[in-house]
């Protein structure tokens, strides 16, 4: 695989922004997001304050996003990162079976709008996965709990399905589709995952344990900290200094991820600012 200048994880206002001037210095990169670019632009309903623009739905300018990117010639790769490791001058980025390579990466992954289970972090590779294709295959014939918060990824909680004896499933959103013998939806949400040195069980709101060998989180967003091993948090924010650098050499971040307030112009600031700072790293490198 090849390996390009910058990985940009996430294709909301501060990932575009630093995609676009990426794309105006002739940096190699990868735009990894949605095609829907930001799920949180599209559902705003009226936004103000972007210099020049006027009032304007977030649908709307989610749309200029698009239009501006193709324009720009940049695509977006449709991969869910699941794991980022340094590698010494490079980082390697995982999308589940997938590998991708980076001199550089920006996290621009906004922040997570539901906060971690009583567990959920302690048992991080202990039995709690965010990666269907990565550690389904540890849970064949077993019973395992799967979170499931969008439909798009529904597919994957089916694969895991195809894979376990027994299925405990929580879908967070409507219209769920999965259907199996062995899938059992569970009526009350699960409020902490327990065990020792590995996941046993899962405690509902209801009070109800029930024992499982592992728990799967299929989320729309992972923290970064969950990304990215030894990454220093603040407040549940990425630690960055004031050229968005973080605590690992070749690794800057941008946007809600890095903290209040969460808004669209900060992240499209940060997004500049980001793509400099990776810039000015590069440079230093290639000296």
């Amino acid at each position: 695989m090849e390996r390009v200048d910058i990985a940009i994880v996430g294709s909301g206002p501060a990932g575009i922004s630093a995609a676009l001037n990426a794309q105006i210095r002739h940096k190699s990169f990868y735009l990894f997001g949605s095609g829907n670019l930001s799920d949180k632009v599209q559902r705003s309903e009226q936004i103000a304050n972007v210099p020049a623009i006027g009032v304007i739905s977030g649908a709307e300018l989610n749309e200029r996003f698009a239009k501006h990117i193709d324009e720009a010639g940049i695509t977006v790769t449709q991969k869910h990162i699941t794991g980022i490791y340094p590698m010494g001058d490079y980082f390697a980025l995982l999308a589940n079976q997938d590998d991708f390579y980076a001199n550089s990466v920006i996290l621009a992954t906004g922040v997570e709008t539901i906060k971690p289970l009583r567990g959920e972090r302690e048992f991080l590779g202990r039995g709690v996965s965010y990666c269907a294709t990565c550690d389904g295959n540890l849970y064949q014939g077993k019973t395992i709990a799967v979170i499931c918060d969008n439909a798009p990824m529904e597919e994957e909680a089916a694969y895991l399905a195809g894979l376990a004896q027994k299925v405990y499933y929580l879908p967070l959103f409507q219209n769920s589709k999965l259907d199996a013998d062995h899938c059992e939806r569970l009526s009350s949400p699960i409020v902490e995952i327990l065990g020792d040195q590995r996941v046993s069980a899962i405690r509902c709101k209801d009070e109800q344990n029930i024992a499982v060998d592992g728990v799967f989180f299929l989320k729309h967003s992972i923290s970064p900290a969950v990304l990215l091993t030894d990454l220093n948090m603040e407040q549940g924010h990425v630690a960055v200094d004031r050229h968005m650098a973080t605590n690992i050499k070749g690794c800057f971040a941008a946007g809600d991820c890095t903290g209040t307030p969460y808004q669209i112009t900060k992240s499209l600031g940060e997004g500049n600012i980001v793509a400099h700072a990776a810039f000015a790293y590069l440079a230093q490198q290639n000296r």
